[in-house]
């Protein structure tokens, strides 16, 4: 109706005709019926009129088609009807529709000439179409037998050769799909073989076919599954990069960097291996002081696991520190070798390619990358290496200072320092580290052991010397310090296992890297581990050797004569007692040895005791703590000079002090080179040199406590001073020095200065090692201790035996026999005196003891020449001062004691070689100054200034004084006082 109404708007009073066309085809179909044309010709249209009613009409009439104009007229419906008042309205919609179908016949009317065309041309084209109809039936008739004759068949194989081939795409489509569905199974397979890059491969390859199928549902979920699964690769692959760091395996490690490569994170990979590395030496060595601490901790349950890694160190007992130790730098090698190892894979590696690349240099731009790629590597490993090697050396150091060394045994203390040491050498070969950290550490460790270690031998020293009888200790003829194993590191011969502790700085340096060494299989620190078991002696714990098969089982690795019986290798058995072994020597040999030099049933074995092995074995020690630490060499030398200057002061103050009455005759015969009788007696530095004075002086101040306690009011530096001390040592009483019979303990006296003597020469041996190592501000102190101290020890045989030989032979009846001899004869005697053939005896008699006291020690040739010097000066001294206590003398007189001296020099040359006789001189010199006249005399007197007052006045008084006047003799007196009073 809308229509409706709008195109009457539209047309306005336009004639029926023009309307009509205007209509729609529908609105063209419907013809008003006869009843309405009838209205319209009966009445006369008025076309205002009509227009007024069409106009009254409401608009909702013309809203939409849907519109329900009976339901609106119902629902319009007033609640009261009324007839009249429906009639009227029902008339008034009449005409408002008689309106509307005039309007509408008008407009049909005014189309009817088209029409009629229209509908001619329809009926026309009605009979064309039914023509074509029977064409088209005619022609579907022929095509359907030429169908079915020809092409059905033919076109039929095309068709379905087509459907065949969309179907063999669709089946490969779907086994691809099927393939990528299943491709998970084979990645979690490739992943247990650990084949990374095969994995990474075939997940790259999915992802891309992945991408091709993306249109099937099932595709987008795959996809996104695969790129899950990747992730997972990469998780699973971060893992097994941290594997690499405790042990390195070249194929695993190949693949890793391979499926990198693949993924194009090889710089990512680089960083992560650092920060595995670092993780794992964090884990490796938490985890190995945690088994350790649970496992001395027992059942306890004291949450150790929750414990920092420097706190935990605290918990290691003193019987797991060793252990633990070397499990420690054990696992830590592990990293390192891995890390090490590492970079050799990379640098073979690189080397590989860059012979890749120059065969074949067509990527320009990807071997760019590579080139970039590997200068990252190279650079970062390289830089790595300090920072691993800093963290290896902060974890040991925590470990080292988390534990007091202090009471730990020598041995264990020099294996903590030989591991430390072979760390240090691993961290020079790992990265050119000098390891200050490791340093420091072990050294503060050091300083605090050596201290006190240092202190504990010392009272061992002390204890030893005043147990030590100063028996000989029995060693073979080709014993040598370097045959005991705290020297072996002394050697120049040394197998590369051997620990830089042991082992030259030559050799070292020409032997290959520990990590050449054990690229391939074992440990450095394991090995080390092994050689501890055969160096556990501890000399230390026992008194020297307690029988002599320790002593046999301690040197037999050295001589070839392990099958020989123990007696026959004993060089102190005799061969009928079972004391004193004679062994064979030849004729010649006896011919050749000198008689002075009581040996010639020994053979020359070093002289040493128990104790000197003891000392000797000390410094062995000292030093290889030294050669492993050399920071604090000066420290160890240091109390090293403190042991040799103990053993030294012993030595003086058991035998070459003299407790015992010496004749006065001695005494006297001395007098003119002491200050008093009474000093040299209770001295004995008699004979002693200035530099051996100074050099006692200097150990009693500086080492000696002669305290007998501590003062309460003292210091508290007076208190530690004390501390760095050591009481004087005390002779054993089972020591016997003032036997005659045994040449007052003159066996004793041999071993025990001697054996000084040999340990001076042990120093001097060992003199460039420890000047090597000892700093060049310190060296001083080193040449100070050698030219002042261990020079002087052979200086220190003087005054012991001096102690001997004033008691071995009986000066004092001598001097009794020569006064009784009348020296103002009338003639000249042909007969030499009784003294002469008395002190002869004496010497007989002191040589014969001297072979006794030889078949229990050697006596070397220097100890028995200062014997017999010692001897022979005190008696030709002895001579002088009994010439000196002539009353009457004549000149027949001076020819007998002529006489007497040279019977006495002819009969002792046969029984001692040296040569020229000591002091012969000064006898000759003295019986000579008879015959001076009183001008001589004065000159005499003021150059021999050796004689004493009492024999110079004696000169003057006896010899002079009845050929010269008592003003000439007064003169003389006066000079010879005059000469003596310096010496006061």
């Amino acid at each position: 109706m809308q229509k409706i109404k709008s195109l009457m708007t539209r047309q306005g009073l336009r004639s029926p005709q023009e309307s009509v066309n205007d209509l729609s085809p529908i609105e063209n179909l419907r013809i008003p019926t006869k009843e309405e044309l009838r209205e319209l010709h009966e009445e006369p249209p008025d076309p205002q009129a009509q227009q007024e009613i069409i106009n009254s009409i409401e608009e909702v009439y013309f809203s939409n088609d849907s519109f329900d104009i009976v339901k609106y007229e119902l629902e319009r419906l007033p609640p009261v009807l009324s007839l009249q008042e429906l009639e009227e309205y029902r008339d008034k919609l009449k005409q408002q529709q008689a309106a509307v179908s005039k309007k509408v016949a008008d407009l049909i009317l005014e189309k009817q000439p088209a029409y009629v065309e229209e509908l001619e041309r329809v009926t026309s084209l009605q009979s064309g179409l039914q023509l074509a109809a029977v064409i088209c039936t005619n022609g579907r008739r022929h095509l359907n037998i030429a169908k079915e004759g020809f092409t059905q068949t033919s076109l039929g194989l095309l068709a379905n050769q087509r459907k065949r081939q969309l179907l063999i795409g669709l089946l490969k489509s779907l086994r691809t799909i099927k393939t990528l569905q299943r491709t998970d199974v084979r990645l979690s397979e490739m992943l247990e073989e650990e084949d990374y890059p095969g994995a990474i491969q075939l997940c790259l390859e999915c992802q891309k076919a992945a991408s091709t199928f993306k249109h099937y549902s099932c595709i987008s979920e795959l996809n996104s599954k695969l790129q899950d699964t990747l992730e997972q690769i990469e998780e699973q692959l971060d893992v097994a990069l941290s594997k690499i760091c405790k042990n390195f395996d070249i194929n695993h490690y190949t693949k890793v960097q391979q499926a990198y490569r693949l993924l194009g994170k090889t710089q990512t990979a680089m960083d992560q291996l650092h920060m595995h590395f670092t993780q794992a030496i964090h884990n490796t060595v938490f985890q190995v002081v945690l088994g350790y601490v649970e496992l001395c901790a027992g059942n306890t349950d004291t949450k150790f696991q929750k414990l920092q890694y420097k706190d935990l160190c605290t918990h290691i007992t003193s019987d797991s520190y060793i252990p633990c130790l070397a499990d420690l730098c054990k696992a830590l090698w592990e990293v390192m070798l891995s890390y090490y190892r590492t970079m050799q894979w990379h640098e073979n590696h690189d080397q590989d390619e860059a012979a890749v690349v120059s065969s074949d240099g067509n990527n320009v731009i990807g071997t760019e990358e590579n080139s970039f790629d590997r200068n990252y590597v190279k650079k970062k490993l390289e830089h790595g290496l300090s920072r691993i090697w800093q963290d290896v050396q902060l974890k040991v150091k925590t470990y080292l200072l988390g534990t007091d060394l202090s009471n730990f045994k020598y041995d264990d203390f020099i294996f903590v320092l030989d591991v430390i040491s072979r760390l240090m050498q691993v961290g020079e070969e790992f990265c050119g580290s000098k390891s200050e950290v490791l340093q420091e550490s072990i050294r503060k460790q050091s300083v605090n052991y050596f201290k006190t270690y240092h202190r504990t031998r010392l009272e061992e020293l002390r204890m030893f010397l005043e147990n030590e009888t100063w028996e000989l200790c029995p060693v073979k003829s080709s014993f040598s310090i370097l045959q005991l194993h705290e020297f072996k590191f002394l050697e120049q011969s040394r197998s590369p296992s051997v620990s830089p502790s042991k082992q030259p700085a030559s050799a070292a340096s020409s032997a290959v890297t520990l990590f050449e060494q054990y690229c391939a299989a074992g440990n450095p620190f394991e090995i080390q581990a092994d050689s501890k078991d055969d160096e556990t002696e501890d000399v230390l714990a026992s008194n020297g050797y307690e029988s002599d098969e320790q002593e046999k089982s301690a040197y037999q690795e050295y001589d070839s004569d392990s099958d020989v019986p123990e007696e026959l290798k004993r060089d102190y058995v005799d061969e009928q007692t079972g004391d004193a072994p004679i062994k064979s020597v030849s004729r010649e040999t006896l011919r050749s040895r000198k008689r002075s030099d009581y040996n010639l049933n020994k053979v020359n074995a070093p002289i040493l005791t128990n104790t000197t092995l003891n000392v000797i074995r000390l410094v062995g020690k000292y030093m290889q703590m030294m050669n492993i630490l050399k920071p604090i060499a000066f420290d160890v030398i240091h109390f090293m000079s403190q042991l040799f200057d103990y053993y030294l002061y012993a030595v003086y103050t058991f035998f070459g002090r003299n407790d015992m009455p010496i004749p006065a005759s001695s005494l006297c015969a001395f007098n003119r080179e002491q200050h008093s009788a009474r000093q040299f007696e209770s001295t004995g530095l008699g004979l002693s040199s200035s530099r051996l004075r100074t050099t006692l002086n200097r150990i009693q101040e500086s080492l000696i406590d002669l305290e007998v306690s501590a003062d309460p009011s003292g210091t508290l530096t007076a208190a530690e001073e004390r501390k760095e001390k050591v009481p004087s040592p005390h002779l054993s009483h089972l020591v016997v020095l003032t036997s005659g019979n045994s040449l007052y303990g003159l066996a004793e006296r041999v071993v025990a200065t001697e054996s000084l003597v040999f340990l001076a020469e042990q120093f001097e041996f060992l003199q460039p090692h420890l000047d090597a190592v000892m700093p060049a501000a310190k060296k001083p102190f080193l040449q100070q201790f050698y030219s002042q101290t261990v020079s002087t020890a052979s200086e220190l045989r003087k005054p012991v035996y001096w102690i001997v030989a004033a008691k071995a032979i009986d000066y004092e009846q001598m001097l009794l026999l020569m006064a009784n001899v009348k020296w103002d004869v009338k003639e000249i005697m042909s007969q030499h005196n009784v003294y002469v053939d008395a002190l002869l005896k004496e010497f007989e008699e002191f040589n014969r003891r001297l072979n006794d006291v030889s078949k229990r020690v050697r006596i070397p040739l220097p100890v028995s020449n200062i014997l017999w010097e010692h001897c022979i000066r005190l008696a030709n001294r002895t001579l002088v001062e009994g010439y000196a206590n002539v009353k009457k003398c004549s000149n027949e007189g001076r020819a007998l004691m002529q006489l007497d001296f040279q019977q006495f020099l002819m009969k002792l040359e046969k029984l001692t070689d040296i040569r020229p006789i000591p002091d012969k001189e000064f006898v000759e010199t003295y019986i000579k100054a008879y015959y001076l006249t009183e001008n001589d005399m004065e000159s005499w007197i003021k150059e021999h200034r050796e004689y004493s007052t009492k024999q110079l006045t004696n000169l003057v008084n006896i010899c002079l004084g009845t050929y010269i006047n008592k003003k000439a003799r007064q003169k003389l007196l006066a000079t010879i006082d005059d000469t003596d009073r310096p010496k006061r």
